[in-house]
């Protein structure tokens, strides 16, 4: 729908109704807004991974964190915050999710005022079961697109986040 969207010229001559306005505007948002074609892009990819996941009972936002908490080892709220680019509150509500399934675990740091999340032995055995998963799903897209358009679209995804980061 908003891909095939029609747009048509607009003068004020020709009509200058505020709803044409609005509709014009709304248009050329959908049609060449980044942060409109990334969240959709987002929600796709998103349902694709969470499908190709579904067998193991991940969702691919918890596959992320935990796979983020593995590599980072006992981290701060903050710090995996600022990794992820995720507010604090969104995180920790995602995290609490890990937590009541037994896949992390909050522990204090030497500083009373800071938590460290970690991932428990069910979230390592939980991620070996996803990683065969993932790899599929991966590797089929990877086909789908081609390693070289995924190599430019991975590096441009870089420089988006970085760029949008800035501020």
């Amino acid at each position: 729908m908003f891909d095939k969207i029609d747009l048509r010229a607009y003068t004020p001559i020709m009509d200058n109704s505020q709803e044409n306005t609005l509709d014009s505007q709304a248009r050329q948002i959908a049609m060449n807004c980044a942060c409109f074609k990334l969240r959709k892009a987002s929600r796709a990819i998103t349902q694709y991974y969470d499908a190709a996941l579904e067998e193991c009972g991940l969702k691919v936002t918890q596959l992320t964190l935990l796979v983020s908490l593995s590599i980072a080892g006992p981290v701060s709220v903050s710090t995996l915050a600022e990794e992820l680019v995720m507010d604090r509150t969104t995180l920790t509500r995602n995290v609490d999710v890990l937590v009541k399934n037994g896949l992390a675990e909050v522990e204090q740091g030497k500083d009373k005022r800071v938590k460290l999340l970690k991932v428990t032995q069910s979230g390592r055995d939980i991620l070996l079961k996803a990683f065969p998963l993932w790899e599929e799903a991966q590797n089929s897209l990877l086909a789908r697109l081609g390693k070289q358009n995924w190599s430019e679209l991975s590096k441009k995804l870089a420089a988006v986040t970085t760029l949008a980061s800035i501020q």
